[in-house]
């Protein structure tokens, strides 16, 4: 499943295969249920699910990752 992926905005959820991802606000992310902050331009990688996620301003985008 490698290549899959979702782009959220603030305030914003969906589910990448069986994982919930969302914005809580700007700047606030959770995936798998495990909060983190995260930065303009920052990317974050959740080992436990296989997922990175990376913000571009008001865009955040969650990827499986191999």
């Amino acid at each position: 499943m490698s290549g899959e992926s979702i782009t959220l905005n603030p305030r914003q959820h969906d589910k990448l295969g069986v994982v919930h991802c969302g914005v809580t606000r700007d700047g606030f992310i959770a995936v798998g249920g495990q909060p983190k902050n995260i930065a303009d331009g920052e990317e974050i990688l959740f080992e436990h699910v296989g997922i990175k996620a990376t913000r571009k301003g008001s865009e955040y985008t969650f990827s499986k990752v191999a």
